[in-house]
């Protein structure tokens, strides 16, 4: 009676293993628990992370509200010089003054980088101690040293030692204001310049300066052609942060009656006692461009990382 009723229900005979795992009673291989036995995802709450999201835009919003209503900044004033020819007259000069510098500063920079990489010792050796002393100084102590610069040398001469002089000019003709600050500048950057790209060249693998080799190139030739397109992916970055630094720090020109942006928002204040306005419009000026740059510097390291985990 019992052998019939179970044949007659084979649905409720136990179900029993395999060695290709555990089958039903039909015999079919089970699936695993029903969809209605299954366990239920529960999602991870995040519940300090939103309260701290909504402090900070709290804090965010508390800082606008505060800065745009503050009558003391005189937006009115800000508005009226932001575009005035005088202001735009310093951001061209300090625009100007920015690309020279990176230029010149690079150019110098890579040349003593590779002095740096020599096996001469003599260049290894001087490289090294133009970064040590360029590094050292503070720029300002820099400048105001190139803007003495007539007080120890009142004329400089091209000519032979302890001999005849070809050519001589007087360093007060030589060097004013604007020509103090691009030397100061661009041997203050050329320091750093070198540093950064001295790290991107020895971040090249060795086997690609074998594989040069191998197949003749010159060093010349390897480094213009394989050494610094692989290396810029490690230069660009800190450079991007060099040129930005270099925008802000032509500020420091000022000192020297450099008529650069922030020196004419000073020239400004000082003829209308306006110096809250003035210093919120050269403030503006410089995070404006200071954006532009840090979009064109992601375009940049996007097309040196092609090919890498780094594009994005």
């Amino acid at each position: 009676m019992s052998l019939g009723s179970a044949a007659t229900h084979p649905e409720t005979l136990p179900a029993t293993s395999s060695p290709y795992g555990p089958v039903g009673a039909d015999g079919a291989p089970d699936s695993g628990p029903r969809p209605d036995e299954r366990p239920r995802v529960v999602p991870v709450r995040r519940t300090g992370q939103w309260i701290a999201a909504a402090v900070v835009v709290l804090l965010l919003a508390m800082a606008a509200n505060s800065v745009a209503r503050n009558k003391a900044f005189q937006w009115d004033v800000v508005g009226a010089y932001f575009t005035s020819s005088t202001v735009l007259r310093g951001l061209g000069l300090t625009l100007w003054l920015t690309a020279l510098v990176m230029v010149a500063g690079f150019a110098l920079g890579t040349l003593l980088a590779v002095m740096r990489l020599s096996a001469n010792p003599v260049l290894n050796k001087v490289s090294w101690g133009y970064v040590w002393l360029f590094r050292s100084v503070p720029v300002l102590v820099q400048l105001l040293f190139w803007f003495n610069i007539g007080v120890l040398y009142p004329t400089l001469g091209l000519g032979i030692p302890w001999g005849p002089e070809f050519v001589s000019v007087h360093t007060v003709n030589l060097f004013g204001p604007t020509a103090v600050a691009v030397v100061g500048l661009t041997l203050h950057e050329a320091a750093y310049a070198a540093e950064v790209v001295r790290g991107g060249i020895i971040s090249v693998e060795k086997g690609q300066l074998e594989a040069a080799q191998s197949l003749g190139l010159g060093r010349g030739r390897t480094l213009r052609r394989i050494v610094l397109p692989q290396a810029m992916r490690s230069i660009v970055p800190p450079a991007g942060n060099m040129l930005i630094g270099a925008l802000k720090g032509t500020s420091i020109v000022s000192i020297i009656a450099v008529n650069d942006l922030l020196y004419s928002a000073q020239l400004v204040y000082h003829r209308t006692y306006q110096v809250i306005p003035m210093l919120m419009v050269a403030t503006i000026w410089y995070v404006l461009v200071t954006s532009v740059l840090s979009v064109g510097q992601h375009y940049v390291e996007r097309h040196y990382a092609r090919g890498t985990a780094g594009a994005r």
